[in-house]
């Protein structure tokens, strides 16, 4: 790991960590913002995941998000499983973002103003996340070794196929 990504995760993980150990210990006071979002949950899980059981306390969603946040957050910040970590906590900051900074309803100039700011602040997030999400480490993506590998197969062939005309020519001559 290059001592950039050494500095960096850390550093976006930080924010996660701290905000998801909040919403765990005290998520009463995400509620009100969070039922936007979360009265929503049941009936989407039901839609991709009939039959699963979902909680539908508000209370208790946010808590889920906040250790969601946490555990992604600290994943992130070790290096375990950094691109999943990374596009995990997309998946809970978009929902986050909508539900916790609708600057589009503040009717107070000065409140709009902070909301605005929290939320372009996440929409930054997001992006770094994005970023970390898709890093490869320099490494080939599995993409990229599909890709080399059907290219080698497809090469192997060729020859495999050119042996064996030339095996069969080989062939020929000596029955004649």
């Amino acid at each position: 790991m290059t001592l950039v990504r050494m500095i960096a995760r850390p550093l976006l993980a930080s924010m996660f960590v701290v905000g998801g150990l909040d919403s765990v210990r005290h998520p009463a006071t995400k509620v009100p913002r969070a039922t936007k979002v979360t009265d929503r949950v049941p009936a989407i899980a039901e839609r991709f995941a009939p039959g699963v059981p979902v909680p539908t306390d508000p209370e208790t969603l946010v808590r889920i998000n906040g250790a969601v946040q946490v555990a992604a957050g600290l994943a992130l910040a070790t290096g375990r499983a950094p691109r999943l970590a990374a596009l995990t906590l997309v998946a809970s900051l978009v929902p986050t973002t909508y539900a916790g900074h609708p600057f589009w309803e503040e009717k107070d100039p000065g409140a709009r103003a902070a909301q605005r700011t929290q939320f372009f602040k996440n929409l930054s997030m997001i992006g770094g996340l994005l970023l970390a999400g898709v890093d490869t480490e320099a490494r080939p993506g599995v993409a990229w070794r599909t890709r080399r590998a059907a290219r080698d197969v497809r090469r192997e062939a060729k020859v495999i196929a050119r042996q064996a005309r030339n095996e069969a020519r080989v062939a020929k001559a000596r029955l004649s």
